[in-house]
């Protein structure tokens, strides 16, 4: 695998249900500790972000899901960007530049304004993705995860 090119995105389906789960429970477990609302979630996504209004992607190379990302229904126009994530062997490929920029080209199709994430500092790769696609800080509020350090959002024009 060397190029981005290759790398198909695709929407969820039942039958890949456990992909989001293995990814990130594979990163959350590298780098911090799986919480309870990232269990329920990722146990859980048809119910917890399909059955809500969101959405699931997964990029796909040769048959095999190398990652995925998911945009979470807050209300009509905002949605977080969550779960996004790529398999170890993956990084460094552009994958999550392809996912990130399908989802907001999914957000604009969608008349999504706004798109809002939470992330951590030391993920300096992720936080400079964000940043290349136009995320900018705004202030966290307490709670939402025990990881999350910053919390990022973009405008949808």
């Amino acid at each position: 695998m060397n190029t981005s090119k290759d790398i198909e995105i695709i929407p969820f389906s039942q039958d890949l249900k456990e992909h989001i789960k293995t990814l990130n429970i594979a990163w959350l477990e590298k780098y911090f500790k799986v919480e309870e609302k990232d269990k329920l979630t990722l146990s859980n996504p048809q119910e917890e972000i399909i059955d809500k209004g969101g959405m699931i992607f997964y990029a796909r190379h040769n048959d095999k899901i190398i990652g995925t990302a998911s945009l979470m229904k807050v209300n009509d126009s905002t949605y977080e960007l969550s779960k996004m994530a790529v398999s170890d062997d993956a990084q460094g490929l552009g994958i999550g530049n392809k996912l990130l920029e399908h989802c907001i080209n999914v957000a604009k199709e969608n008349n999504i304004t706004t798109l809002f994430l939470y992330s951590n500092t030391i993920l300096l790769p992720a936080i400079h993705l964000y940043r290349k696609f136009g995320f900018v800080e705004i202030p966290l509020e307490s709670g939402i995860y025990e990881r999350a350090d910053i919390k990022m959002e973009k405008k949808i024009s």
